[in-house]
């Protein structure tokens, strides 16, 4: 074994970073058999110097990153202090004096992930991300070099607990959306402001990189269509129950059926209770892969909080370790294939509809001339009412997006169609 330790700097020591921290000094001894050189917490950069960090020597606390990732002695930075600035500055700058990166930043490496490894690839540095997207689930490494020889085609996943413990309180207890949220926050599971979570900004940021890995083609952020889940009612619930469904947030990375492009998506939707992520429950997090070769796969677990992360970031770091040690780097971005992606309206699926309507005669047949105009299948129609007032609900075959936008927006101008209450994609069929 190497005598000479390799040298780590933290960026970031709250929920996720106090436990990398904890790890490496409780498996010290583990963590050096597994590299082969043992592995020295060098200096740990945070805003607020003051607070206690128990098992942290104080000594090694500072509040001057630049400084800590330019040292030139350090030989890898995990970043788990998130946003875009400075985590991009430092992990750039850390590049340029020497040293591998591991980070959790989601959000950046959704927004300049191309740029981060343009600036690893000229420093001869690598840039490793496990714990970026599904918390503990290994899955950025199997799609990045288990499958490596395969040719995957699509990945429809779970990946926000929070959304997911909403969700699956509304479905099995029946609450409202706010009394679920209430839950989640009482909980931990949500943030004080929610948003993140529940209008799908994290989970898009985690299907742009899933996509671009998936399907060796840039996907940024802008890239993903995303849509929340706050007006999703116990109402839906209620028909996905009739329907044989549950109602899932999915990110949703495909490839179109020529292979000619790709799209990348996140939004509430319908799936069936026979599918595997109809099962899925709490805080957890589960990716469904399909692929040529292997065909389906599922990746299941927690989805974040500081000891699962904690694990994937030590992974990355096992490995960076490693690579350091024999003088090569693992493997970069994988570009390639460079497919266009295409916009929303070029996505194909079902689609549940339900509208407030006139009790009268002839309303069924105005709306079915309105799918019909619009090229859209009607597959099953469910109708009741009293009082002048009636519900009608359509499920529909497969359409594009842009198809159901414009029978939607036809369904709107007519007189006896008091409102679209809720539509809603069906997924996983």
């Amino acid at each position: 074994m190497r005598t000479r330790p390799l040298k780590v700097a933290l960026l970031g020591c709250g929920v996720v970073g106090s436990e990398v921290a904890r790890i490496m000094t409780t498996h010290a001894d583990d963590l050096a058999a597994r590299i082969g050189a043992p592995v020295e917490l060098a200096g740990v950069a945070v805003r607020r110097p003051d607070r206690v960090r128990e098992g942290i020597d104080p000594d090694l606390v500072t509040t001057d990153a630049t400084a800590l990732v330019k040292r030139g002695d350090i030989d890898v930075v995990v970043e788990v202090i998130g946003g875009i600035e400075p985590a991009r500055t430092l992990i750039t700058t850390a590049f340029e004096h020497g040293a591998s990166v591991v980070s959790a930043n989601k959000a950046l490496l959704a927004q300049d992930g191309a740029a981060l490894h343009a600036a690893a690839d000229a420093n001869g540095k690598d840039l490793y991300y496990e714990a970026a997207v599904a918390g503990a689930i290994p899955l950025i490494r199997p799609l990045r070099e288990s499958l490596a020889g395969d040719k995957v085609n699509r990945v429809l996943g779970i990946v926000n607990g929070t959304t997911n413990f909403i969700l699956d309180a509304m479905d099995t207890t029946g609450a409202g959306y706010q009394e679920a949220l209430d839950e989640a926050t009482a909980l931990g599971y949500a943030e004080a402001d929610p948003t993140a979570d529940v209008e799908g900004f994290d989970a898009a940021a985690k299907a742009a990189i899933l996509a671009g890995i998936a399907f060796h083609t840039r996907v940024r952020l802008d890239d993903v269509y995303r849509e929340g889940m706050t007006e999703v009612t116990a109402a839906d619930f209620a028909s996905a129950k009739e329907m044989g469904c549950t109602i899932k947030l999915l990110a949703i990375c495909e490839r179109a059926a020529d292979g000619a492009s790709v799209t990348a998506r996140v939004h509430p939707a319908m799936i069936p209770l026979s599918h595997p992520l109809a099962n899925v429950r709490g805080a957890y997090n589960a990716v469904f892969v399909e692929s040529d070769a292997a065909g389906q796969l599922m990746f299941y677990g927690p989805g974040a909080g500081g000891s699962p992360t904690a694990s994937a970031v030590l992974g990355d770091l096992v490995a960076v370790c490693r690579n350091r040690i024999g003088g090569a780097t693992g493997p970069g971005e994988s570009a390639y294939a460079a497919l266009p992606v295409s916009p929303m309206g070029d996505v194909v699926t079902r689609y549940h509809i339900s509208l407030d309507v006139a009790d009268k005669p002839g309303v069924l047949a105005q709306v079915a001339t309105v799918f019909a105009e619009h090229g859209v299948s009607i597959d099953t129609v469910r109708q009741s009412g009293k009082d002048g007032e009636a519900s009608l609900v359509v499920v529909t075959h497969r359409a594009s997006d842009a198809a159901l936008g414009g029978t939607v927006e036809a369904l709107r101008k007519l007189d006896t169609v008091r409102g679209v209450a809720s539509i809603m994609r069906v997924e996983g069929e």
